[in-house]
């Protein structure tokens, strides 16, 4: 008889299979991003049936077959019903599902990005923050949790730059800080020529995307910011992933539209 094992980890996707089973990608703590099937999940009566679904939180136990894993039962923590109650709340889980399936890979370490991931979405249940602000903070952060994460403690051309937002001491007045996606980060005042379409920021995004990046992701949901900020940081992000994510998500047509549709809501709390 096959060996079980028992990993701990999230539902990104499911997809029927067959009549009755499905097909479950699994981010987990101890494999990495898994694919399991779900043998006779669609059936009504199924012990698998609730274990089946996207964002749900727990232990699995599966065990090997020749070229992919079978859950055998599932104890779940979390399913994140909420998010199902609220359409926009249900769009966003499913892009930032979808975002980390694309980024994580099997055998890998990716229980940051998991811990990521689980905390977001519990703040889309909560509803406490603005949704727009979680995604650019999701999207700047998972980034740079999988090592390609933008320069934005020192402009990226001035070697002599190395202390953070201090080491513009001068510009701050001025508010020149350049985000050049193109050049891989921060440019200062002087450097901002290197590219021409590098965007003008202020203080308060500078700050900002250095607070996402070296924070702990169990601080991350802990600020809002002004209209401002948030409009300079979604461009940045939004450039950002342009230039290096080569990939369409099929999730983000829907979201694009709910946001677009819903437009900025006002934030308090500023950094």
């Amino acid at each position: 008889m096959p060996v079980s094992t028992t990993v701990t980890g999230m539902v990104l996707s499911a997809m029927p299979v067959g009549e009755y089973d499905k097909r479950l990608v699994i981010l987990t703590t101890e494999k990495g991003k898994i694919t399991a099937f779900a043998k006779g999940a669609r059936r009504p009566n199924s012990a698998l049936l609730a274990c089946s679904g996207p964002f749900a939180f727990g232990e699995f136990a599966l065990y090997a077959g020749k070229s992919s894993y079978n859950i055998v039962s599932a104890e779940i923590s979390n399913y994140f019903g909420e998010l199902r109650e609220d359409f926009d709340s249900l769009c966003y889980g499913f892009y930032f599902c979808e975002f980390a399936d694309y980024l994580t890979k099997e055998n890998n370490d990716e229980k940051n990005i998991l811990k990521l991931l689980y905390q977001t979405l519990r703040v889309l249940t909560k509803k406490t923050i603005d949704l727009q602000l979680v995604r650019a903070v999701y999207e700047l952060k998972i980034m740079a949790l999988n090592g390609e994460m933008p320069q934005v403690f020192s402009c990226v051309k001035c070697g002599d730059l190395t202390s953070g937002a201090d080491a513009f001491k001068g510009q701050e007045a001025e508010g020149r800080y350049y985000f050049s996606p193109r050049s891989g980060g921060i440019l200062c005042g002087n450097c901002c020529i290197h590219d021409r379409s590098a965007l003008e920021i202020n203080t308060s995004t500078l700050y900002t995307m250095q607070y996402i990046i070296s924070k702990e992701v169990e601080s991350l949901y802990t600020f809002r910011v002004t209209d401002t900020v948030l409009r300079e940081l979604q461009r940045c992000v939004k450039r950002y992933l342009e230039c290096y994510v080569e990939h369409e998500f099929k999730s983000l047509e829907i979201l694009n539209v709910s946001e677009n549709r819903d437009g900025f809501s006002n934030t308090s709390r500023s950094i």
